[in-house]
């Protein structure tokens, strides 16, 4: 098949279709949504809570969190309550079960199964790409993108582009082009991430909203040692 990058080891391709593509001929997925879903699910992951991925926020997940017993996050604008802001995760309890609804983040890592998944951003690049190597050599990243408001189409980001890269910049194998274009977008800007996350269009957007403290949390470069890694739905720390 033309695009599903078979013959490299490390693949990198956009969204729903990436997924599909590659999540059934690569040994692990890494889904990449770093503002906001991937740096919440590291964020809170890494302080012990248990994270379930929901496609949507309607009535139906209000009632799948309470058949797992776990609270539902809330819209972003909510003081004092758990959402998609990476700063309102920063306090979880350890052992907090958490349904995070997204229709990028949450959506992609459910699609990928049963290809073991992970949550990659710039706070755990490193981390995420050292524990590939216990899956095998075969590895698909999928920066998740955002969507467009007038029809839901998928909106290509900057952020995650350089996410994917970041992970990309420590994986050893051979590469797509796709994979290396990652990387080269990775490399032009290690430097001043917080800058030109803020500069971005999502960083903007996030910006003008109130959450500037949320992109400076999602810039963070290699901080975290925390891998989250898809287990019965749920994304958990896992054992390195």
């Amino acid at each position: 098949m033309f695009f599903d990058q078979q013959e490299f080891d490390i693949r990198c391709e956009w969204g729903e279709h990436g997924v599909s593509i590659l999540a059934p001929i690569s040994d692990v997925v890494i889904i990449v949504d770093v503002i906001s879903f991937s740096t919440s699910v590291d964020i809170a992951v890494s302080r012990g809570a248990l994270v379930y991925p929901y496609p949507q926020r309607d009535e139906t997940a209000q009632a799948y969190a309470a058949s797992i017993g776990a609270v539902l996050a809330g819209p972003r604008n909510l003081k004092n309550n758990y959402s998609l802001s990476p700063e309102s995760l920063l306090n979880i309890p350890k052992g907090t079960r958490i349904v995070l609804p997204s229709p990028n983040g949450s959506a992609l890592s459910l699609l990928a199964k049963p290809t073991p998944v992970l949550a990659g951003c710039l706070r755990n690049a490193r981390a995420v790409a050292s524990a590939t190597v216990k899956y095998g050599r075969k590895i698909g990243i999928i920066p998740a993108g955002e969507r467009w408001e007038d029809d839901g189409s998928l909106r290509p980001s900057f952020e995650d582009l350089v996410g994917a890269g970041a992970i990309i910049s420590h994986l050893s194998g051979r590469r797509s082009p796709e994979a290396h274009m990652a990387a080269a977008a990775f490399g032009k800007v290690k430097s001043d991430l917080e800058h030109v996350l803020s500069q971005c269009s999502s960083g903007k957007e996030l910006i003008e909203r109130g959450f500037e403290n949320d992109v400076v949390l999602a810039s963070k470069l290699n901080v975290s040692e925390c891998v989250p890694v898809l287990i019965d739905d749920g994304y958990v720390r896992a054992e390195i």
